[in-house]
């Protein structure tokens, strides 16, 4: 790993402590449902010249060794978040749109509660502070646009996540009704070369990385943890079409307003 590269770790690492603290975030409680797989340090080639504009340049990234989460988050993980923490954080940022019909969290008296047959689906109407928060209150981060890119396509240029054949059934929940999701483990053969599941169709995901042209830059400002800027989303979602699930796409026509949910925007953490 390179100095350069090991500062800025450092200093990405400080900025997230920091805005925890900020926000009033305390620690999670282990949870059994935690599954992580380990990236390993390498180049690949990060964006495409054949897809839309947002896409260009192609262009070779390197990566140190990371984690990220094998499945996206689920509304019940993030009923126990919301059951620690609330709706609001300390700075008053909205994390959930609790009072959007679209959500699959309600509360239950006192409790915070996944909709029935929903436990398992990916979370979605969480803002982009509500995905940040959350990964914090784990003790991990949002991946960068550059490490989501990687663990869903791997070092050989694939389309999809599992190769370069065209998304069907089983292997990504896309095209479908409005609000459709599906369970997050519903989709084996979908797993990209290192094993992560869901990285196609389903819900999108917020992911750390200001929405900024490439070549991507880790150290040109666009990681700042600090909300405003719209931010990348990656992924295609439970309603879009194939073309939006190859593992280059960056949602330029998505709706994404960070400071809102959507009913097609979910995530899933890094470490």
């Amino acid at each position: 790993m390179g100095a350069n590269t090991m500062l800025e770790r450092g200093r990405r690492a400080a900025r997230v402590t920091a805005f925890a603290l900020i926000a009033g975030i305390g620690p999670a409680p282990a949870l059994a449902l935690e599954d992580m797989v380990e990236i390993p340090a390498g180049s690949f080639t990060m964006g495409s010249d054949a897809g839309p504009a947002d896409e260009r340049p192609a262009h070779r990234y390197t990566l140190p060794t990371y984690r990220i989460d094998r499945f996206p988050v689920t509304n019940l993980e993030f009923a126990l978040f919301l059951n620690a923490v609330g709706p609001f954080n300390a700075n008053g940022e909205r994390l959930f749109d609790v009072d959007d019909p679209d959500a699959r969290i309600h509360r239950v008296g006192a409790k915070w509660t996944a909709d029935r047959g929903y436990d398992r689906h990916p979370v979605v109407e969480v803002s982009w502070a509500g995905a940040r928060d959350y990964c914090v209150w784990r003790g991990k981060r949002l991946p960068t646009e550059a490490q989501w890119e990687m663990a869903g396509r791997g070092t050989d240029g694939r389309r999809f996540p599992w190769g370069n054949a065209l998304p069907d059934r089983s292997r990504a929940q896309f095209a479908a009704r409005f609000n459709e999701t599906a369970p997050v483990d519903g989709f084996a053969a979908g797993a990209s070369p290192f094993g992560v599941l869901g990285m196609a169709g389903n819900a999108w995901e917020w992911v750390s990385s200001a929405y900024r042209p490439y070549p991507y830059d880790a150290t040109d400002g666009r990681e700042h943890p600090a909300t405003g800027p719209v931010r990348g989303t990656r992924g295609g979602g439970h309603d879009s079409p194939a073309h939006e699930l190859t593992t280059t796409q960056r949602g330029r026509h998505l709706s994404r307003n960070p400071a809102s949910g959507h009913h097609n925007i979910g995530f899933r953490c890094a470490g």
